[in-house]
C-alpha cells in the first residue's frame, strides 16, 4: 500500500478560477493540494496560511466558507487560480509534478483589469515562467509559499513579503474593503 501512494496519478483541476471584471491582482498557485481537491476550493489544507494571511493584509475577518472567501477576494479586487490545469502528481507534492498542461491564464487577463501577477511560492513562479509567460507576456512576482511545508516563514514574515499586494492595490486606486 505505501508503495502505491508514491505512484503519480493524473489529476485535473476541477474548480473555476475566482475573478471578475474588476480584479486587478492575480495570485497563482501551482495545483490544488489533496485537501483542496477534497474541499473543491483553493488552499483547503487547515494549516495553509493563505486565507489567514490575506485576511490580515486586507483587514478582514478570516473567511470560513467558500462564499466568504470568494467575497473577500472579489471585494478586494483579487483573483486566484493555479498555473496547472492538469498534471501527474504524487499526493500534494509540487516537486513530483510532471506532464503539465497549463491553465489558460489569458482567460482571466482578457476578462479583468489584472495589472500584476503574483506567485504563491517559487514552484508556481517557475511553472508560470516555463509554461505560461511566453503566451501572456506578463511577468510574475514570486512570493513565499503559504504552504505549511514552508515552515521557515512565520505568518508575520509572510505578511512582510506579501504586503506588496496591499500596496499594489493602493497604487491602482483600490482601497481594501472591510467587513
Amino acid at each position: 500500500m505505501a508503495e502505491k501512494a508514491k505512484e503519480p496519478s493524473r489529476q485535473t483541476h476541477e474548480f473555476a478560477p475566482v475573478y471578475d471584471e474588476r480584479s486587478k491582482i492575480l495570485i497563482l498557485g501551482t495545483f490544488p493540494s489533496v485537501k483542496s481537491r477534497e474541499s473543491h476550493f483553493y488552499y483547503g489544507h487547515p494549516q495553509n496560511r493563505f486565507w489567514k494571511l490575506l485576511a490580515a493584509l486586507m483587514d478582514w475577518q478570516v473567511p470560513k466558507t467558500i462564499e466568504e472567501k470568494k467575497e473577500m477576494l472579489l471585494q478586494n479586487h483579487i483573483a486566484i487560480w493555479d498555473v496547472i490545469q492538469s498534471c501527474d502528481i504524487v499526493g500534494s507534492s509540487d516537486s513530483s509534478i510532471r506532464n503539465v498542461v497549463p491553465s489558460d491564464i489569458d482567460r482571466i487577463l482578457k476578462n479583468s483589469q489584472i495589472q500584476k501577477i503574483y506567485a504563491n511560492g517559487n514552484t508556481a513562479k517557475k511553472l508560470y515562467e516555463k509554461y505560461v509567460m511566453t503566451g501572456t507576456r506578463v511577468p510574475i512576482v514570486g512570493l513565499p509559499s503559504t504552504s505549511p511545508a514552508n515552515a521557515a516563514y512565520s505568518l508575520e514574515r509572510l505578511q512582510q513579503s506579501w504586503g506588496q499586494i496591499r500596496e499594489e492595490l493602493r497604487l491602482t486606486g483600490e482601497e481594501t474593503c472591510q467587513i
